[in-house]
């Protein structure tokens, strides 16, 4: 694990979360040309109702994030992987990815599956170094245009 950062587990409704929630929000719109581009995707990504999130800090900054919630009885879905950009490159989101799975295996889950965005290539990218392979899109997401689905077996 990266250096002076600390691991919390949480749920949805912590504010450090809340405020990635509203940065990635601003992100994705901004990656796709604007919220109109991404407006079917907006009612399968709230955040407050994830059970289990877990957030990097460093000192008292939240510098990451990312949660998972049930999908199926074998699957957990993970949501809202984060790093603040200056960040970046010191391996939280594989830190945090690791402690997501882990922590989901434990709770008897078989599989992760995950949903993000072909223009989202560094994050295609670290999910398939991670062990993660496209899947045909699952319901939400099997009808919206641009999303790709991945999965692990944990």
């Amino acid at each position: 694990m990266s250096d002076n950062i600390v691991y919390k587990w949480t749920d949805g409704s912590n504010k450090d979360f809340q405020e990635f929630y509203k940065k990635t929000e601003e992100y994705y719109s901004k990656i796709v040309g604007g919220i109109e581009k991404r407006r079917a995707f907006v009612p399968y990504n709230h955040s407050d109702g994830i059970p289990n999130v877990l957030i990097a800090y460093h000192g008292d900054v939240a510098v990451a994030c990312a949660g998972f919630k049930p999908y199926s009885e074998d699957d957990a879905e993970i949501k809202r992987v984060w790093v603040e950009p200056e960040h970046r490159g010191k391996h939280l989101a594989k830190d945090i990815m690791k402690q997501i799975e882990d922590k989901a295996r434990v709770n008897g889950y078989k599989r992760a599956i995950l949903q993000t965005r072909e223009i989202m290539a560094d994050a295609v990218g670290l999910y398939e170094k991670l062990g993660y392979s496209k899947i045909e899109k699952y319901p939400p997401y099997d009808n919206l245009n641009g999303a790709v689905c991945m999965a692990k077996e944990l």
